[in-house]
């Protein structure tokens, strides 16, 4: 009786082991909290506040912390944000390895790769706070505004991004640039707010927040467009 006992103690044993390791494998499942996008907001603030004051501490960039997101990651914040190389997200907000999931595209804009690149960070990763970071002098905004201004098409694959900044610029034609690059970026906010079938749920229950930042190349300042 006492070797059955034990032998069933021991396939018990077993199963939960093998339950416990197969959900530790699984981002989606980690028992690592995910960051509220309150506190997410705040850490990018204070990170960069650092990087304008010159304060800057390179967080997270150890060998030990490479060693540690070797096994998984757990980014506290997505950033759509521009390819434009005066703009490197990580910089800018003075984060380091496995703190951000940075998709970038020219004109921060959307399309399904890069929402699928969103999504998987969402839903398997646990992010909850996404950032669209327009930029001071975009030149994916500014050469749309001027392709549609003279009725042209830009070269190559070019053209999609006129495609896609278009309906910003046609709404805001007798505006300045920065006023145009601006609506853009929340244009695209809104975007990802709406976007089904997994983004729009969390953002409605709160779980889920998407904003919209605008960085000055003159001081290296991120203002926050839309904290909703």
């Amino acid at each position: 009786m006492k070797k059955l006992q034990l032998a069933s103690w021991l396939i018990l044993f077993s199963l939960l082991s093998a339950t416990q390791l197969a959900l530790a494998a699984d981002p989606a499942h980690s028992e690592q909290p995910a960051v509220a996008p309150a506190e997410a907001v705040s850490k990018l603030k204070e990170g960069n506040g650092r990087y304008t004051s010159g304060n800057l501490q390179h967080p997270s960039q150890t060998t030990e912390r490479r060693a540690e997101l070797a096994k998984d990651q757990h980014p506290f914040a997505v950033i759509l944000s521009c390819s434009d190389s005066r703009v490197p997200p990580e910089i800018v907000f003075d984060q380091g390895l496995g703190d951000l999931f940075v998709v970038r595209v020219a004109g921060n804009v959307i399309d399904d790769h890069g929402l699928g690149s969103i999504e998987y960070a969402v839903d398997h990763l646990g992010a909850r706070l996404i950032v669209v970071l327009g930029h001071q002098s975009c030149g994916a905004v500014k050469a749309a505004k001027e392709t549609i201004a003279a009725k042209g098409k830009a070269p190559g694959h070019i053209q999609s991004l006129v495609t896609a900044i278009k309906p910003v610029v046609e709404a805001t034609a007798k505006d300045d640039l920065e006023t145009t690059v601006k609506a853009n970026v929340k244009h695209v906010v809104q975007a990802l707010r709406s976007s089904t079938p997994i983004l729009k749920a969390k953002v409605d229950s709160g779980e889920v927040q998407v904003i919209g930042g605008y960085y000055s190349l003159d001081t290296g300042a991120v203002s926050l467009l839309d904290e909703k």
